[in-house]
């Protein structure tokens, strides 16, 4: 996609000794009229997406858990949709359950080089919060869109040490809540750069979840989306923050990272419009699991191959992919098999497809669970040189016969160069929003019918509920 040039108000260039103040002060004064058409047209195509996701994750377990918990500590009715639970609530606790849901079945967006997930914690409190006070679309997509650019960038400025152990998106999650929200609520620069450090002080979330199949991934999501929400407002009231939380001395590059580059929190703000960076999941798993998949299936389709013919996979990975996908050598549950690159890879060799479907029979399938000891992950230095900015996916396919295949996919299913089209969104979305029941296929299409009009609605109201 490209993205012309656009004006936008110019903070003194002398705050990028400031990045903190810089990049507080761009989500303050960001207007709908800065903002290219293109650029507009792909958050609406994210919304859509995330909308689905939360639909998808809202039969689940944990999701549950968390929503049960916004009952008994939330209000019995408010102005914003929990989706849910198909009620209303205060923004607090809609924002926490609708996070917590967007990001449970891995369908949620996904931005490469900040190895992010802005959706899940930008679009659930920035439409809580505009469905309480009554904004308009216009409003409502501006505050999404500067929660995308700084969350994106504070994710680049973490980088790949903080992503070893941090899950990107629970920590530069809850600046990018707080910078939506804020925007909605008018802040001032000052009050914005209070919110950032409010937000910042209290952010966490860690990958130790992993190796125990535990549900924290829902409350990475949840928390930073409320909590950066609760950041905002209290912003508003005159609530103080530090003021340099992410390059100081004690911020957050100094506690989180080993090579914080502070310029990357105000990469060419105004002209750089990352949002339009971000890329689609097309399988139901975790994205470091999507290029080896990608390949893999360009590998048998090429040759001919089916799972009976396959001795061996080995998959070429970035150092990401095995941080987070190693600890998985067992899989217990299904959202933990969707950290295992076996599992995934096992389901593209017997199914074609790594959907949400497959992967609710997949803990007892004995096909794939044999299929899983022949997959390896190996580190590949080109792989690694090129990523996070491109996840590049390589898998060597060693047949019963002998015969060795090396596929290569430049650019996975979903990425800005090989996109889903609207048409292919609106697909997904009928798919994932009817799971398990969890809409019916008119309120999908209402749903869409909405979302395509978001810019031109006076007030937002509901999406879902009537």
């Amino acid at each position: 996609m490209s993205i012309a040039k656009t004006a936008v108000p110019q903070v003194d260039q002398a705050a990028v000794l400031h990045p903190s103040a810089t990049l507080a002060s761009f989500a303050a004064q960001l207007k709908f009229a800065d903002i290219p058409e293109a650029v507009v047209r792909r958050f609406e195509d994210l919304l859509l997406d995330t909308m689905s996701s939360i639909l998808a994750g809202s039969k689940a377990r944990p999701v549950l858990n968390m929503a049960q918990f916004a009952k008994v500590m939330g209000p019995a009715e408010g102005a914003s949709e929990d989706f849910v639970r198909r009620t209303h609530s205060s923004p607090y606790f809609a924002a926490m359950v609708n996070a917590a849901s967007a990001h449970f079945v891995e369908q949620d967006d996904v931005h490469n080089g900040a190895v992010f997930h802005p959706a899940a914690v930008v679009i659930p409190p920035a439409l809580a919060v505009a469905q309480a006070i009554g904004a308009s679309g216009k409003d409502f997509i501006t505050a999404c869109v500067a929660g995308y650019e700084v969350g994106i960038r504070i994710g680049e400025f973490l980088g790949r040490p903080h992503y070893k152990i941090f899950h990107t998106t629970a920590t530069a999650g809850t600046i990018a809540s707080a910078a939506a929200v804020g925007r909605l609520l008018q802040l001032t620069p000052e009050q914005m750069l209070n919110a950032f450090g409010s937000a910042g002080t209290v952010t966490g979330g860690l990958w130790e979840f992993l190796r125990d199949a535990a549900d924290s991934k829902q409350l990475h999501t949840g928390h930073a989306a409320s909590t950066g929400l609760q950041a905002a407002y209290l912003a508003k009231e005159g609530f103080t923050g530090a003021k340099r939380i992410l390059e100081g001395k004690q911020g957050l590059g100094a506690a989180m990272t080993k090579d914080a580059d502070s310029l990357k929190l105000v990469d060419r703000l105004g002209s750089r419009w990352a949002l339009a960076e971000t890329s689609f999941k097309f399988h139901a798993s975790c994205r470091h699991t999507h290029p080896a998949a990608d390949a893999l299936q360009k590998a048998m389709q090429d040759n001919k191959l089916s799972i009976h013919d396959i001795d061996s996979v080995v998959a070429h990975v970035h150092q990401g992919a095995i941080d987070v996908l190693g600890p998985v050598t067992d899989p217990q549950t299904v959202h933990q098999s969707k950290f295992s690159m076996g599992t995934v890879l096992g389901l593209i060799a017997a199914k074609n497809t790594a959907d949400l479907a497959s992967f609710d029979a997949v803990l007892g399938d004995d096909t794939i669970s044999e299929f899983r000891q022949r997959v390896t992950m190996v580190l590949d230095p080109e792989i690694d040189d090129a990523y996070p900015q491109r996840w590049i996916g390589k898998v060597t396919v060693t047949t019963r016969d002998g015969k060795t295949f090396t596929t290569v996919v430049q650019e996975p299913k979903g990425d800005p160069g090989n996109t889903l089209s609207r048409p292919e969104l609106e697909e997904k979305a009928m798919r994932l929003g009817t799971y398990q029941s969890a809409a019916t296929k008119d309120e999908v299409t209402s749903i869409i019918g909405k979302v395509w009009q978001i810019e031109a609605s006076p007030k937002i109201g509901n999406l879902l509920l009537s």
